[in-house]
């Protein structure tokens, strides 16, 4: 059984990644999540998002982030400004952590 190929885009990956992040619900969505809904390996979505962070409030929208959070003590990320997941949290060492979540605003 072959895998299916990447999906055929109609547009660029930063195209894409900012309309599913305008679509995206209250929550916001993950890095995985939008890997899957634009076709791009997850660990790609944080060099896009830096990029379309600038295209956005170059054009007077903005890149809301939701910060990451640690599952063991509650410790919020809120001054993080690296896109990606935390390996660890500061307060109490755990490293399950859940990812931050993002959504675009205009």
């Amino acid at each position: 059984m072959s895998q299916p190929g990447p999906q055929a885009r109609g547009s660029t990956v930063r195209a894409a990644l900012e309309a599913a992040l305008m679509a995206a619900p209250e929550a916001g969505l993950t890095a995985r999540e939008l890997s899957a809904a634009v076709g791009i390996p997850e660990k790609d979505v944080a060099e896009h998002l830096v990029h379309l962070q600038k295209s956005l409030q170059a054009t007077g929208g903005r890149l809301k982030v939701l910060p990451a959070e640690c599952i063991a003590c509650g410790f919020v990320f809120r001054d993080r400004k690296r896109f990606t997941r935390p390996g660890a949290c500061p307060e109490c060492r755990a490293t399950r952590v859940d990812p931050p979540a993002f959504r675009a605003e205009r």
